[in-house]
């Protein structure tokens, strides 16, 4: 038996059915329990033996490649798409995050608009990221399959996972209106912690 300790798959924030109808209990439960809760579990079958034991997720992404990667970079990006969202969210962002986006994108509508456009027009699966580089400034970036801009340096804020097993129980192929339906329960409080938190 394995003397570490395995990585879990982190319960949801929120009830199967808060979200619905945006994303539905079906999606959920899918998407959660065996999408997200699946990497996990491979992701501790591959290091379990390997010096990657007792790494962070964090860790594992910078320092590995192929299936190794692919698995940890999309139990961290899944935990970090789940987080977002609450059933009583903040619409809104404040204070410098909402300076930030104003200054980046010109308004918080056109940066919501431009996430869209960006995520709906990524080919294949993978990921659109709200991110903020070395300077401080926010951008987005596309990420194809389990892609992750920590990857890159840059640090990421929020994300629009566009993987069909995303959306696809509830709005079939019409990628452009899930994503444009999940802003309804973006948390914004959990993107500005993330921005706060240097």
């Amino acid at each position: 038996m394995a003397d570490y300790t395995k990585f879990i798959a982190k319960d949801l924030p929120y009830a199967y059915d808060a979200l619905a109808p945006v994303m539905s209990e079906e999606t959920l439960r899918f998407h959660h329990d065996k999408h997200y809760a699946g990497y996990v579990n491979k992701l501790n079958e591959l290091i379990e033996g390997t010096p990657y034991e007792g790494k962070t997720v964090g860790e594992i992404i910078l320092s590995s490649e192929g299936t190794l990667f692919n698995q940890a970079a999309q139990a961290w990006n899944h935990e970090f798409f789940f987080d977002q969202f609450s059933p009583q969210p903040a619409s809104a962002p404040t204070g410098r995050l909402a300076e930030a986006l104003v200054r980046d994108f010109g308004s918080v509508e056109e940066f919501v608009q431009t996430m869209n456009r960006s995520a709906a027009g990524l080919f294949g699966s993978g990921w659109t990221w709200l991110v903020e580089d070395k300077e401080g400034k926010l951008a987005l970036v596309n990420e194809s399959n389990a892609g992750n801009p920590l990857c890159r340096g840059l640090r990421p804020l929020m994300c629009l996972d566009v993987w069909e097993h995303a959306y696809y129980i509830d709005y079939r192929n019409r990628r452009p209106d899930a994503v444009a339906a999940w802003w309804k329960f973006i948390d914004w409080k959990v993107v500005e912690k993330r921005y706060e938190a240097k």
